[in-house]
């Protein structure tokens, strides 16, 4: 495999470091790392995160991953994750992830 570009490599150290059970946002390591977005976080999610647990990178709102809501789910109940349930008016009744509970800092340490 080719060797992936410097950033795509540090999105996905950062990636790594979440604990089980936690969460960061696209944002939230974006200004972790001191650079890009959002959109460039999830992009390198979406390229390369297979390999790591991409699950733990999530959307601001706590909504899950289209297409991979339930793969994901599977690993936030085995991780203990923080959820809240889906109302019966919720679209598809998956739950959220429970943003303010479930939310990593970065422990500090920066890469």
């Amino acid at each position: 495999m080719d060797a992936l570009p410097e950033y795509a490599e540090r999105v996905l150290e950062v990636a790594e470091r979440i604990p089980p059970g936690r969460v960061m946002t696209y944002g939230d390591v974006a200004e972790w790392l001191d650079e890009g977005g959002p959109r460039q976080v999830g992009r390198v999610m979406a390229l390369y995160g297979g390999g790591v647990p991409w699950w733990r990178v999530v959307r601001a709102d706590g909504v899950l991953l289209p297409g991979h809501e339930l793969r994901a789910l599977r690993h936030y109940r085995a991780e203990g994750t923080p959820l809240r349930e889906a109302t019966a008016a919720a679209e598809g009744h998956t739950p959220r992830i429970d943003m303010k509970r479930a939310r990593w800092d970065g422990g500090g340490t920066h890469i």
